[in-house]
């Protein structure tokens, strides 16, 4: 397995500070000409994408995330053009209940990221009163990390908060195996959930709002059940063989050098508490240093004067009225065997390293934003091509949409869904599209991008593909477009780029089915190379939503 990001000593990695994640969060484009439905997914998407992080345990990112959506929807879906209609305002409320859910968590999760980059200072505070020789080799070796001797035109690796602080990362092209074997557990987990959730009568809202409001529910045990349903003849001859083992150790006694294998109980979850009705939640507040980002605004100290004007009346900060509830402390075992502590170690350093192993980001966009790592089906494209077959031989395009899900911070293409669709020789429009997202928001996926073909064309992406791409990678920078061209046995798989592709569809006023964009490279190649990685063995499943003919 192929790590980045470690050193000799275990040495941990520079975390971000408040301050920093905030001034990412913000580090955005808004354009108020894109239709109000595309930014209001681009809200559920990251509520979806924090609600994965805050499972995985990446307080950084979730922070990031939840602080994001609560900027976009107060601040700019509120002002939108298209907000007044009686679809926006309902779909405003909505969102406005998320940030409020949001909130709760932000000033949860605020002290804990606090006090865990607190610690690294002062970790890396007490190394550099020892002023040893060894430290000196291993500190040159942590600066290159996190970016203070940095080559780089970006300093990649600590502008990305979903694993600034991560000691080991992982490399996608050298770990396909465990790509697979992840997406194939946290897929089935979330099979299990569903079927759970349906079995005790829990409706698609009830359980979405769990969701929302950090309620996991006990899918450790669901899954087990599911497991002794599918596999109840395994797991009998396995409690077998546990009793005859056992039976064979009480007569004879253990044999020297068999040791009890080690079994590490599932992390235990827990749900936020909640906060009382009357209580004013949307007073986000934070205190800003001297170099805080957000600082050369006129906005004092809350956030919520810069996301709706007029300033509201000062808010009372949550934290300190009904204090911080207390985190429960996570379950965690020692292993085996463990190597004697180093002299420089310090009992500081135990809580800064995450458990969790992360995929690094496998590439970046032309302004150096790190982009995550999209795992596709190799044959997936081939299966669009049957599905499409009858189309193109009537000479007209179809088009599908890449769903997935996102695990360990890569992105994994499990589902094809075929929209009801309009299509001509030139175009493939979607329609019914309410039908394509709740089926979407049913199954918990996240739209990861979406396949078309040309059928008579060359594969390239024309002015109307790079205005409809220019939607999905609105919503997520990672967004693919896949064109096949069958005619020609050929494919690619593309994304704008930024900049200087996605500023000029944001900003291009031109309607015309075919129209010139001033830049020449408004499109990029994502495969060769790119962020996109095939990944044999992955599974994936096929959806028509289009009616029955």
């Amino acid at each position: 397995m192929a790590l980045h990001g470690s050193n000799d000593r275990g040495i941990p990695l520079r975390p971000m500070s408040v301050e920093q994640i905030v001034e990412k969060a913000l580090a955005y484009d808004y354009n108020p000409t894109i239709p109000l439905k595309y930014w209001f997914r681009s809200a559920s998407t990251l509520l979806k994408e924090a609600e994965i992080y805050e499972h995985e345990g990446n307080d950084q990112q979730t922070y990031l995330l939840l602080f994001r959506h609560a900027q976009l929807v107060l601040k700019h879906l509120a002002d939108h053009p298209d907000v007044n209609t009686l679809e926006g305002k309902e779909a405003l409320t909505l969102a406005e209940k998320d940030v409020v859910n949001g909130i709760r968590k932000l000033e949860i999760l605020k002290p804990r990221i606090k006090k865990r980059y607190e610690r690294y200072e002062q970790l890396m505070k007490d190394r550099d009163t020892r002023k040893t020789a060894a430290f000196s080799r291993q500190s040159s070796r942590v600066a290159e990390y996190v970016g203070l001797r940095d080559s780089s035109p970006h300093q990649r690796i600590p502008s990305d908060p979903a694993i600034a602080g991560n000691p080991e990362t992982l490399v996608a092209d050298d770990n396909k195996e465990l790509a697979v074997h992840l997406a194939h557990k946290e897929l089935k987990r979330r099979a299990v959930v569903r079927k759970s959730t349906l079995q005790a009568g829990i409706s698609k809202e009830v359980a979405q709002g769990r969701r929302t409001a950090g309620v996991w529910g006990n899918w450790e045990e669901a899954l087990a059940n599911d497991d002794r349903d599918t596999n109840h003849d395994k797991l009998s001859q396995q409690m077998q063989d546990v009793h005859h083992q056992a039976e064979v150790i009480k007569a004879n006694g253990p044999r020297n050098g068999i040791t009890r294998p080690f079994v590490q109980n599932a992390r235990p979850s827990y749900t936020y508490p909640t906060i009382p009705g009357n209580t004013p939640t949307l007073g986000l507040r934070y205190e800003p240093t001297s170099t805080d980002p957000l600082q050369r605004r006129e906005t004092g100290n809350e956030l919520l004067d810069s996301l709706r004007p007029p300033k509201p009346p000062p808010k009372d900060n949550i934290a300190s009225r009904y204090g911080t509830p207390a985190i429960p402390p996570k379950q965690s075992f020692p292993p085996p065997a463990t190597p004697p502590r180093s002299e420089t170690a310090s009992p500081l350093q135990d809580d800064l390293i995450p458990a969790t192993k992360l995929f690094m980001p496998s590439a970046y966009l032309e302004n150096g934003s790190p982009l995550r790592t999209i795992f596709l089906p190799p044959n997936l494209r081939h299966t669009f091509l049957s599905v499409a077959q009858a189309n193109t031989r009537a000479n007209l395009e179809t088009c599908g949409i890449l769903c997935g899900t996102l695990i360990r911070n890569a992105l994994f293409i499990s589902k094809l869904v075929i929209p009801d669709q309009e299509s001509t020789s030139d175009t493939c429009e979607t329609v019914n599209e309410s039908d394509l997202f709740d089926y979407v928001d049913g199954e918990d996926l996240m739209v990861l991008g979406w396949i078309h073909t040309h059928p008579t064309q060359t594969c390239f992406m024309s002015s109307r593909d790079l205005h409809t791409h220019c939607g999905y990678q609105v919503m997520m920078p990672e967004s693919i477009a896949i064109v096949c061209a069958p005619s020609k046995g050929d494919w690619g798989v593309f994304r704008l780029t930024d900049p200087p592709g996605m500023r000029s569809v944001l900003n291009c006023t031109q309607t015309g089915l075919f129209h010139p964009h001033a830049e020449d490279e408004i499109y990029t190649d994502a495969l060769r190379p790119g962020h996109v990685q095939e990944l044999a063995g992955l599974e994936f499943g096929v959806v028509d939503l289009r009616p029955k003919q």
